[in-house]
């Protein structure tokens, strides 16, 4: 268990990574936490940090591309959601890419992330575009996708986040 002070800084865009941030916040001794709240671009006190994003276009969402940049000497624990999940292999690239914003001064001290429901409106997008003649093929493994989400992040995304702090 962490010995450390520490602080849990997030983004959530429709309240998937504040459920990561809130499990993070209930497992970790808060007698150790400095901050726990939204990511202002602050740079918190803590040397190690917990930076929730949102994935936004492959990468995470500008207001935690914005902070990481200006991290020095932190370690620093990743944790995120994406609406198009499923794959570790997807996550592992978007991960990388988030870890590209990071000052090599920092140390990556562990990583999460897992699919999270979208808004709505993404599906009505989506559904919309079926009426297209020409609509793109993937059209209904994208609606496939947002259905699978919906539930996200679900209690076994929660414990497996448990067991990687």
């Amino acid at each position: 268990m962490i010995k450390e002070h520490y602080s849990i800084l997030f983004c959530s865009l429709t309240g998937n990574t504040k459920k990561l941030a809130d499990t993070i916040y209930e497992t970790l001794p808060k007698d150790k936490c400095d901050y726990f709240g939204t990511n202002d671009s602050q740079v918190p006190q803590s040397d190690v940090c917990y930076i929730g994003f949102w994935t936004d276009k492959g990468n995470a969402d500008q207001k935690t591309l914005e902070l990481l940049s200006k991290l020095k000497n932190k370690k620093i624990f990743l944790f995120g959601t994406a609406g198009f999940g499923g794959s570790d292999a997807y996550f592992e690239k978007i991960l990388g890419q988030v870890k590209q914003s990071i000052d090599a001064s920092n140390t990556v001290i562990g990583e999460y992330m897992c699919q999270g429901k979208m808004p709505q409106s993404v599906r009505e997008r989506y559904v919309k575009m079926k009426e297209n003649p020409e609509h793109p093929a993937n059209l209904d493994l994208l609606i496939q996708n947002f259905d699978r989400a919906l539930s996200h992040p679900d209690s076994e995304d929660l414990e497996r986040l448990k067991k990687s702090l």
